[in-house]
């Protein structure tokens, strides 16, 4: 895939002792989708509905009010329908700023419209990984992988840090990334937990095999 200006401004933040082992940015199909089918639409939609009956009862009435009273009051009562479209409309910027890089260290994502966020969590403090998949990412046929921290329960939703996780949203090759990262957890605590030799370029202790020079593509 191309290196679009949200990969470019992560990867400038990554150290020269690291290897970029996979970059990505979200599928943009179940990105948009997602903004679309979000919580907030069965709100808008009765919200929308029930204006709509108000203002059609009372201008089938013979007391009618003010056209300019009438769309104020229309305006200002409908703010969560407002809310959901500009929601809807700010999804492109979103997935503009949205990429996601893992090095042989961490986890780096990127999200945000109006203000962008930059977020890397290293492998040492990673307790788990799992794999979401909701309605419309199976329909898809993408996923979700996150990772949660010690420091908290939550993760993050593209990009955007909740708590102490992070995760990697929409993508298509899902399975390979999570057994990637899995893998990368896994030999970084057991090389930090048990460093035997004081851990040397290429750490014998407790078996493990990580390894900066390490060819992840096999």
């Amino acid at each position: 895939m191309s290196i679009d200006g949200a990969i470019r401004d992560l990867a400038s933040m990554i150290s020269k002792d690291e290897k970029v082992l996979w970059f990505s940015k979200p599928d943009k199909l179940c990105f948009v989708l997602e903004s679309i089918f979000n919580p907030l639409l069965p709100i808008a939609i009765v919200f929308l509905a029930f204006d709509l009956t108000i203002v059609s009862a009372i201008y089938n009435t013979e007391e009618k009010l003010p056209v300019v009273f009438a769309l104020f009051m229309l305006f200002i009562h409908l703010m969560p329908v407002w809310v959901y479209i500009g929601g809807v409309l700010m999804t492109f910027l979103k997935y503009k700023n949205t990429g996601y890089i893992v090095t042989t260290k961490g986890i780096y994502a990127s999200g945000g419209f109006l203000t962008r966020t930059y977020n890397m969590k290293p492998f040492n403090e990673v307790s788990y990984v799992n794999i979401h998949r909701g309605i419309i990412d199976q329909l898809i046929g993408v996923g979700d992988v996150i990772a949660t921290c010690n420091s908290g329960d939550a993760y993050t939703i593209n990009g955007r840090q909740i708590g102490g996780g992070i995760s990697i949203c929409d993508i298509a090759d899902y399975q390979r990334v999570f057994k990637m990262v899995k893998e990368l957890q896994e030999d970084v605590f057991s090389d930090t937990m048990y460093p035997n030799a004081l851990r040397p370029e290429n750490n014998p202790g407790y078996n493990t095999r990580y390894s900066a020079k390490r060819d992840w593509n096999q």
